[in-house]
């Protein structure tokens, strides 16, 4: 069984920063790290290869440093990586980011299963592991909480709904987006850290995956971000300092008449 794993590398949740001219998130000089709901999908690919053989191939878009995440993924026990990285992948929306990955798989050739995380922390859509199925012709199953067997044909699997649960049967191939239900990632082994720092990832432009120049990129991305506003929240407050009985009363009593002109009492 060949799985594909896309993967992205994010800002730390409290260092997202964006740019207020552009509308793009500011990734130099951030600290990054594998998006965390990738997590899910990457152990269950090394789940199913345990099981079934095969080899799971993690792949990734984004600037030189994400070979580092590719790297995390290899000594959890991922196969192999590749890395997108190409100025023309810039500024690229979910769109534009689900054609170059997809256009990337499809040099790879045949495989069986995608699998992705349910969404990335920094953009929070959950499109791309579906815009990648919609790019490819595949069937999708979205949600995905648990894994439950495969033939040479189908996967059958439970997908996460609002009142419950669906169990699907879903043809290969075929792409999975998985919920942190799924599985529990494991931590990088020793072993699994040496191999790789060794491996070798190589890089890919948008020649090298016959990519249309006008479909990547800030240019081929139909989104766009046109105005960012921060929120100010300002509270208006009366600070009582209760220093003895008198002043815990007159506090009581403040409390008691501010909840009834709200209608709270």
């Amino acid at each position: 069984m060949k799985i594909i794993v896309p993967i992205k590398q994010v800002p730390e949740t409290g260092a997202v920063k964006m740019d207020e001219t552009t509308g793009t998130m500011i990734r130099e000089g951030v600290e990054a790290i594998i998006n965390p709901l990738d997590l899910y999908g990457i152990e269950l690919a090394i789940r199913l290869r345990e099981q079934f053989g095969g080899e799971v191939v993690t792949i990734s878009m984004g600037p030189p440093k994400a070979e580092k995440a590719l790297r995390e993924a290899i000594a959890m026990g991922c196969d192999r990586g590749i890395l997108l990285s190409d100025r023309a992948f810039a500024g690229a929306d979910t769109w534009a980011t689900a054609y170059a990955l997809s256009q990337a798989i499809r040099k790879e050739g045949q495989f069986d299963l995608i699998i992705c995380g349910e969404r990335a922390t920094d953009g929070d859509t959950g499109q791309v592991g579906p815009a990648i199925a919609s790019f490819l012709d595949l069937p999708v199953a979205s949600y995905v909480s648990k894994f439950d067997g495969c033939d040479a044909k189908a996967v059958r699997v439970h997908r996460l709904v609002e009142d419950g649960y669906e169990v699907l049967e879903v043809g290969l191939p075929a792409v999975l987006t998985v919920v942190k239900e799924v599985s529990d990632p494991r931590l990088p082994t020793l072993r699994g850290k040496q191999k790789a720092r060794k491996a070798e990832i190589p890089v890919m432009t948008h020649e090298a995956i016959d990519a249309d120049p006008e479909c990547l990129g800030l240019k081929g991305s139909p989104t766009r971000v046109v105005k960012i506003h921060r929120p100010k929240v300002a509270r208006q407050c009366t600070k009582v300092v209760a220093a003895d009985e008198a002043a815990v009363a007159k506090a009581v009593d403040g409390l008691i008449k501010m909840l009834e002109s709200k209608d709270l009492i």
